[in-house]
């Protein structure tokens, strides 16, 4: 909208006539009036584009990415295995076991088969007949041949050539070198040669005068041409159409700005109202009404509810856990009551502690790396003792 603000007016030359001062300001108002409507609706497109993407695109683009890891990519990897059963695995059988064995079996063994067992015999029977018989045959008939054609034909037309069609040729050249080329040649020096020179001669005076009327008349048409013609042209575009252009370009310019004075001024009331009914009733229910309510939500239902989803989690992995090593235990036992064997200490979970207890057989304990727990008896001892 400030496009041009602070441009100078545009400089007028001092040959201006009062046709200039009189189309001026109409000009400026019809430009003005077809210019306006132009301008607003641009600046209503690019008003219209920029809150399009702080309210809409912007917060899409980041709403997709914040759902891209936790939604998206799960969604991916579970429609990955549906979608490769549907559109991949099909097509990968169906080359693997159906077109690959086909086109094998029925249509490069036999082939091979047919190449190898036939084609290749054959070609090597065709060779030999080729370089034993073909070959010797075709030499024979190609020499009976040449010396045919050179006796019968090649000799002849080399004598009648040599002996008759060349002397008669020579004879020609020489009767029409001495019948026609000669008397003519003497023709065009001795006769018309100087005839042509004697015409010149006498038409160059004439000739003389003729170029000076044709000089005389071109200029007059050049005269008349330049007077009627390109003077008025000249004196039309310098006293009106350039003025008018000008005041034209002048114009277009001043209606743009005052187009975006225009714009801007009806955009900051249209804000200003949008603002003062929709923005600030929609900040204050968000403010006052939408955060609260989200921070309950999000303290009293989806803290708890995360919470209690991963208790759950873990309480599931520990159970799993459990029993498979029930499972493996019992597969174990069930094995060394069929086929027997030395009995093998059970292994150590790998978050077990070795230590030592009181009350218990084994008071000490060669493993290294084994830290003594606290001596202090357990709570059922103590009741024991005590009752």
């Amino acid at each position: 909208m400030d496009h041009g603000r602070h441009q100078a007016p545009a400089e007028y030359r001092a040959d201006e006539g009062c046709l200039t001062l009189l189309i001026r300001i109409p000009v400026r108002i019809v430009v003005l009036v077809v210019v306006l409507p132009v301008r607003m609706a641009r600046d209503a497109l690019v008003v219209a584009a920029r809150a399009a993407h702080r309210t809409l695109l912007r917060p899409l683009g980041r709403a997709l990415v914040r759902l891209y890891e936790p939604v998206l990519v799960p969604l991916g990897h579970a429609l990955m295995w549906p979608a490769a059963a549907v559109f991949v695995w099909p097509w990968v059988a169906l080359w693997r076991y159906a077109l690959v064995p086909g086109v094998r079996y029925g249509l490069v063994v036999p082939v091979v088969w047919l190449y190898e067992s036939v084609l290749t015999p054959v070609g090597h029977g065709l060779r030999w007949a080729n370089r034993e018989l073909l070959a010797p045959a075709g030499r024979g008939i190609r020499r009976a041949v040449g010396r045919v054609l050179l006796v019968l034909v090649a000799l002849p037309v080399t004598g009648l050539w040599r002996y008759v069609l060349v002397p008669l040729g020579h004879g020609a050249a020489w009767l029409v070198e001495h019948l026609v080329v000669r008397p003519l040649r003497w023709l065009y020096r001795e006769v018309l040669t100087p005839l042509g020179h004697g015409a010149a001669w006498l038409l160059d005076k004439p000739a003389r005068g003729i170029a000076a009327i044709g000089t005389g008349l071109w200029t007059a048409a050049v005269w008349l041409v330049r007077t009627l013609l390109f003077t008025p042209l000249h004196w039309l575009h310098r006293r009106l159409l350039s003025p008018l252009g000008r005041e034209i370009a002048a114009a277009f310019g001043i209606a743009w700005q005052v187009a975006g004075y225009v714009s801007r001024a009806l955009g900051r009331a249209i804000a200003w109202l949008a603002r003062h009914l929709v923005g600030a009733p929609v900040a204050w229910a968000y403010r006052t009404v939408c955060t609260p309510v989200g921070h309950f939500l999000r303290d009293r239902i989806r803290g708890p509810a995360r919470r209690a989803a991963a208790e759950a989690g873990r309480a599931a992995r520990s159970a799993l856990r459990s029993a498979g090593e029930t499972v493996r235990r019992a597969r174990r036992d069930a094995w060394r009551a069929l086929v027997g064997g030395a009995w093998e200490p059970e292994p150590r979970e790998p978050g077990r502690r070795v230590t030592r207890r009181l009350g218990t057989t084994q008071q000490t304990t060669t493993v290294p790396s084994a830290a003594p727990e606290p001596e202090i008896s357990s709570p059922g001892e103590k009741n024991a003792e005590r009752g």
